[in-house]
């Protein structure tokens, strides 16, 4: 008799869970999602990745193209009838490569930021963060679904620069080395080393290069790898980093070879202050790039590192934040300076990018390593070439604000437990998913405001 009442009570049941939906934003979707897979009105359940579905406005997305990619731009000519196409340069411009140049606005984050201001309710909140789609970020190619539509955004960059006479630059993120994110658990990527990952990486590459050989009008800046090789100056204890460090310099030396030839200008990713700017580790460090920068045979194209990538350390801080204490090197500028002489006595090439797209507030750490989706994090330093340093090319966005660090689900796979941290934001969606209450905070704690 218990059995079957139990029966009835989950049969009574039963419409309801079927006729549950999930928020906008919310998850609706993914490998061990047991929730929801419908969504409110006026959004739709979008795959993003095998791990997360989510329910973002307006329709479906065509089921004819790649789920995990983001919306593309019309193709576009990308010279006049009966003009010649330049070829790439094979000497890389003596001096800064973003002076001269306007930065292409990323139409992927500018459709994300659209879609989030359509969510907002206050207007003066909704107003402010209407300006945020006007800031030049960069786009990774953290799948090899998405590299096709860097051909669209290169063409849609190319038909401006023909119609409007400036030349523009595209900045992208090269980010899909296997067994990537070795120390941690958030940002797995698609490929595994024991699977023929490195192959599959240099498959990446050249699909990467076949899209920039198409429009050699346009210049392209790069962020080689965040956290790779830095994973193998401080964290080859952790056993998935010591399996990764021959993958990883193989794969970081192809992709150096490979995008000089046609002519992107790279920056290796180097951490952060807190990071490599400890002074045992800036020997190891330059060390390790210059030994790359040589096995790759110099390449010219190669300009520098970028730093702060997706992390929260100002530029220059008005004061050490308590949590950097024993390290004279609490700031991203203190690093730069204690790199750049390690960096030019190994023979690597010292020029930096800082992203400060979400360092304007500072003091909000309870420990320096902590780096997912800290709460009370602002808006930084608009993108610009008035660094105040000569080493210091530009202050940019990398990390497109408002896109998760990390999932504070414990029963997901990708699960970290930095997420769960108590300067962490809390109801966090997977990594590199839209996180609609965090990038309402970047918002409104910008510094400068917006």
């Amino acid at each position: 008799m218990f059995k079957y009442s139990a029966l009835l009570a989950l049969v009574a049941l039963m419409p309801a869970i079927a006729n549950a939906q999930s928020p906008l934003y919310g998850q609706c979707g993914g490998i061990g999602w047991s929730g929801a897979t419908t969504c409110v009105s006026g959004s739709s359940c979008q795959k993003l990745n095998d791990y997360y579905s989510q329910c973002l406005p307006g329709a479906a997305a065509p089921t004819s193209a790649p789920t995990s990619a983001p919306p593309t731009s019309p193709t576009v000519t990308p010279t006049a009838p009966g003009s010649s196409v330049p070829l790439p340069s094979t000497t890389p411009t003596a001096g800064n490569p973003f002076v001269g140049y306007e930065a292409f606005l990323s139409p992927y984050y500018q459709d994300e930021v659209t879609a989030a201001v359509s969510a907002i309710s206050d207007p003066t909140l909704k107003a402010k963060a209407a300006k945020v789609a006007s800031v030049p970020n960069f786009t990774w190619f953290d799948v090899i679904a998405k590299v096709p539509t860097l051909g669209d955004y290169l063409s849609a960059a190319s038909a401006k620069q023909a119609s409007t006479g400036t030349k523009q630059l595209v900045q992208i993120v090269v980010y899909d080395l296997p067994d990537r994110d070795c120390a941690a658990l958030a940002s797995n990527g698609e490929f595994s080393i024991a699977n023929n990952g490195l192959n599959n990486y240099k498959g990446y590459i050249d699909q990467i290069v076949a899209q920039v050989k198409k429009f050699p009008d346009v210049r392209i800046v790069a962020v080689i790898e965040p956290d790779s090789l830095a994973n193998l100056v401080t964290n080859l204890n952790v056993q998935k980093c010591s399996g990764a460090q021959t993958a990883y310099k193989q794969g970081v030396t192809y992709a150096m070879q490979q995008l000089n030839a046609v002519g992107v200008y790279m920056y290796l990713d180097a951490g952060h202050a807190g990071w490599l700017g400890w002074p045992a580790n800036l020997t190891p460090a330059a060390q390790l790039f210059a030994q790359l920068y040589k096995d790759a045979g110099s390449p010219q194209f190669v300009r520098g590192l970028a730093t702060n990538v997706a992390n929260f350390n100002a530029l220059r801080a008005s004061s050490p934040d308590p949590i950097t204490q024993g390290n004279q090197n609490y700031d991203e500028i203190h690093y730069i300076e204690a790199l750049a002489p390690a960096l030019s006595s190994q023979g690597f090439p010292a020029s930096f990018i800082v992203d400060q797209g979400r360092s304007g507030v500072q003091n909000i750490r309870q420990q320096w390593g902590d780096w997912c989706n800290v709460k009370g994090a602002g808006f930084g330093m608009r993108p610009t070439t008035n660094t105040g340093s000569s080493l210091i090319d530009a202050v940019v966005w990398v990390k497109p604000g408002g896109e998760c660090d990390g999932t504070t689900n414990t029963s997901s796979p990708r699960y970290d437990a930095h997420c769960g941290l108590s300067d962490a934001a809390p109801n966090a969606p997977e990594a590199g998913t839209w996180f609609q209450s965090y990038f309402e905070t970047l918002v409104s704690a910008a510094n400068p405001a917006f």
